[in-house]
């Protein structure tokens, strides 16, 4: 996706709906991430439509909708689209209604399950129909042996589904950053030899279910990762903002692959509604306002610092642009410095 547009306009412009990820967008751990909520609540009193899409399968739409509710977003529970409602999609495609299946996973997971028709169950011994994992940060091992118990047979000779809710590696907190369902997916698979279905992102259907949700005809979606995020917005063809607040930082940016390239690049979400800088290209120089980077072979050279914002979407061009992967460039340090961390407290 182009990273620049042709004239100065905010990423906001035309936009009807908002669609916008949790953990690192609007909270890190129960607290809001500085600016997020006044200036969601700025962009919904200007008419757009505000609609959340989370991959954390640990609690159900109506928690997450008190939770906003409580950090000043007036929100409804169906204005959540959750991994494990995606998740649900794709198991009343695979399993008969009203068959057991195998929970390793929260509360959110269970509600959706029982919400779908499904019946819960915890052990492997019950002959579920499928596995679902879902990320919570109470499970056990005792889970993951069970669904792996489950699992034991690969479904090409007979053996039954398995659905991932989502496959983050990581998940933002107050204390830091810690792992995410995507680790604990990965211990099953290491038992048993198999690749879950994953629902979330960086798959498109949750992002078709929050568009079709909403109604949306010009959409515009928040994330703060690369890999779940953006790529999928990317995948359903949705423009993106990639929001330096929660986990992806700006080395991350420049060794981004094509398919994982944002709209836009923000350092909080106060910046959607300045301006988005056009990018210049001027001889061997791209100019972002007062930033300027070259490419000489196989050095990357700062011309003119600016502000670091516009210093790192003046590099992430210049270099994409070439259409070589990071690792062929000896890159500054200073491009590698992150003064966007302080955002994150």
């Amino acid at each position: 996706m182009a990273l620049f547009s042709k004239r100065e306009s905010t990423p906001l412009d035309g936009v009807d709906v908002v669609l916008a990820d949790l953990d690192g967008v609007v909270y890190a751990g129960a607290g809001a991430i500085p600016h997020a909520v006044e200036s969601l609540n700025r962009a919904a009193s200007e008419g757009r439509r505000l609609g959340y899409i989370t991959n954390n399968a640990s609690r159900t739409d109506a928690t997450v909708a008190a939770h906003l509710a409580e950090l000043g977003l007036r929100t409804k529970p169906e204005e959540v689209v959750t991994s494990p409602q995606a998740a649900m999609r794709l198991l009343s495609d695979r399993v008969a209604a009203g068959s057991t299946v195998l929970v390793v996973g929260g509360e959110g997971l269970v509600v959706e399950v029982e919400r779908a028709g499904f019946t819960v169950t915890r052990s492997a011994d019950d002959d579920p129909a499928a596995v679902v994992q879902g990320f919570a940060p109470d499970v056990s091992w005792t889970q993951l042996a069970e669904a792996a118990y489950a699992l034991h047979t690969p479904e090409e000779e007979g053996g039954i589904p398995w659905i991932a809710t989502n496959t983050d590696w990581t998940i933002p907190q107050a204390r830091g950053i810690a792992p995410g369902n995507g680790t604990l997916v990965s211990a099953v698979h290491t038992a048993v030899g198999r690749l879950a279905t994953v629902a979330g992102k960086p798959e498109a259907p949750i992002f078709h279910e929050a568009v079709a949700r909403f109604g949306a005809s010009s959409p515009l979606f928040i994330g703060d990762r690369l890999d779940t995020d953006i790529l999928g917005a990317n995948r359903a063809g949705v423009p993106s903002v990639l929001v330096l607040t929660g986990i992806d930082r700006p080395k991350h940016v420049l060794a981004a692959p094509p398919d994982s390239r944002p709209t836009y690049i923000v350092t909080d979400l106060r910046e959607l509604f300045e301006p988005y800088p056009v990018a210049k290209v001027k001889g061997d120089t791209v100019w972002v306002r007062d930033a300027a980077v070259r490419i000489d072979g196989p050095d990357v050279q700062i011309v003119a610092e600016g502000a670091p914002i516009d210093l790192l979407r003046a590099s992430a061009k210049a270099i994409w642009d070439t259409g070589r992967q990071i690792f062929g460039f000896r890159v500054p340090e200073r491009l590698y410095a992150d003064p966007f961390r302080v955002a994150r407290r």
